[in-house]
């Protein structure tokens, strides 16, 4: 029963860490999408402040400088969409495929030219990384059964980022839901003309929903260079991008949902290393394959309809002609 408490913690533990990516993407998405922008270039993003975020790290030491430089990589491609379908009233779902296409080269290219090793970064030290951090009495706490291992390995020692990631949720849903700005983005996303017609630009509320966007992509861009991981590899976003616009869908592009949506993910990557190799009752040993698989697999079920219908904000995807 106490290896199972342990194994169960560790799962979840393992969960907030991999879903941390996916939270940031998800929020960016919600806030894209909610003022009337298809955006598929978190993808693009996310890898895009990744690369920025381990190389400026690599060259300056900082981790911090790496961070505010991935966060301003991403809303450069961010700028990017929105130049594109704002401004000049292009395809969205174009524009943000042409990104991630961009990223996905872009960031090879610049990483052979920079370091020489194939793509990838060179691997980064301990005190040039964002390490896990041990919250007050986790020590102390930790005799203390039931709860004070849940509070050690569970709610302490995680990266800052993670932290951040967490509170990132209750302050988009209190933007979206509870300010001024908030009431606006949304709006500009079912009836724009009646934003226009209150005296509010349309394509303003909407560049800074993209800026926002690029703000949280870039946070997640870095957690997983300087902080989960210690360097760049090619494509380590790996579909992240593509899944945290799944969560989105399937919470109905409300924070909390797509929270509730990310964690689920989180829960499936989480598991895949511990059930490979495990026999199970009347099945047998799990494929590893498929253990990998199954978060792309749920990706695809979810953007095809299959598990409930979503209902997406009104004007999404339409460019705004006043």
């Amino acid at each position: 029963m106490i290896d199972f408490f342990y194994q169960a913690l560790w799962t979840l533990d393992a969960t907030l860490r991999v879903a941390t990516p996916l939270i940031l993407c998800a929020m960016a998405g919600i806030f894209s999408e909610r003022s009337g922008i298809v955006d598929i270039s978190l993808e693009g993003k996310l890898l895009s402040g990744a690369f920025v975020a381990a190389a400026v790290t690599a060259l300056t030491g900082s981790a911090w400088v790496g961070l505010f430089a991935a966060m301003g990589a991403s809303v450069a491609m961010s700028l990017l969409h929105g130049f594109a379908c704002i401004t000049h009233r292009g395809d969205q779902v174009v524009s943000g495929l042409a990104i991630n296409i961009l990223a996905s080269g872009l960031t090879v290219i610049l990483g052979i030219a920079l370091f020489k090793r194939g793509g990838q970064t060179p691997t980064l030290a301990a005190d040039e990384r964002f390490r896990p951090i041990e919250l007050w009495l986790s020590e102390t706490l930790n005799g203390i059964p039931v709860i004070g291992p849940i509070y050690k390995e569970l709610i302490s020692g995680h990266s800052l980022l993670v932290y951040v990631a967490l509170a990132c949720v209750p302050l988009a849903a209190f933007i979206l839901y509870r300010t001024r700005f908030g009431l606006r983005l949304r709006a500009v996303g079912e009836v724009p003309i009646a934003v226009d017609s209150a005296g509010v630009s349309v394509a303003w509320l909407r560049y800074r929903a993209l800026i926002i966007g690029g703000l949280f992509c870039g946070i997640a861009g870095a957690y997983l260079s300087i902080s989960h991981g210690a360097n760049f590899v090619r494509e380590m976003s790996a579909g992240k991008g593509y899944i945290a616009l799944a969560a989105v869908i399937f919470g109905n592009w409300r924070p909390w949902r797509a929270f509730g949506a990310c964690l689920m993910f989180g829960f499936l990557d989480a598991i895949t290393s511990r059930m490979q190799g495990v026999d199970l009752p009347l099945i047998g040993e799990i494929p590893g394959q498929l253990m990998l698989a199954l978060p792309y697999i749920l990706t695809i079920l979810l953007l095809s309809g299959f598990i409930g219908r979503p209902s997406p904000p009104s004007a999404i995807g339409q460019p705004y002609r006043k």
